[in-house]
């Protein structure tokens, strides 16, 4: 799983029960099957299904994380409208979408209390809260300058928008507390699940 990762984290919710949330099978969870031996259903001759995605899963402390290569969260998806992965009151969750059919990249971030804020990467939630601290410490919010044309505050964007993924997981990192083991991520050996399109 390698390329523009998206990224969920939850917390004060049970690992497996998360990841039912999100539509993984009951029996795939109890295999834990490694991310490189996961056989994905095939839809057309040598293509995935369109409405399953593969998904690696792992835990960090309290946290649980599920990371998604298909250009989009699961979660960022489906958290408005499915039930099941509504946020609750006393689960916090953090969510980084990649987005690649609507764009832009998204925050989401369920703060525990039945409410969700979004922000576009190169901007913080605006609730002046310790995630959006965490994005201003680490470079992943763009300086607001006032008098500066449309024209000029685009350039920056280009010219610094590179940077802003690596910026952003930086800053969830320090928030969460999260570290993910890069190696067994990129060997595919943290075990993985099947998640159903929203």
């Amino acid at each position: 799983m390698l390329g523009s990762i998206s990224l969920t984290a939850a917390r004060g919710v049970e690992p497996d029960e998360f990841l039912i949330a999100l539509g993984a099978d009951l029996d795939e969870l109890a295999a834990r099957t490694p991310y490189k031996d996961l056989v994905v259903p095939v839809g057309q001759p040598g293509k995935p299904s369109p409405r399953v995605n593969p998904a690696m899963y792992g835990t960090c402390g309290e946290w649980v994380y599920v990371l998604e290569d298909w250009g989009m969260a699961t979660w960022s998806t489906g958290y408005r409208g499915v039930k099941s992965m509504q946020p609750y009151p006393d689960e916090e969750i953090v969510c980084l979408t990649m987005n690649w059919w609507n764009p832009p990249c998204l925050i989401i971030h369920a703060p525990g209390d039945g409410r969700a804020w979004r922000a576009e990467f190169g901007t913080d939630t605006g609730e002046g809260s310790d995630l959006d601290a965490a994005l201003q410490g680490a470079g992943a919010v763009f300086p607001v300058v006032p008098d500066v044309s449309a024209a000029e505050q685009a350039a920056y964007r280009e010219e610094h928008g590179e940077r802003l993924p690596h910026a952003v997981f930086t800053a969830v990192g320090a928030y969460t507390g999260l570290s993910i083991d890069r190696a067994a991520v990129e060997s595919g050996d943290l075990p993985s699940v099947l998640i159903p399109m929203v």
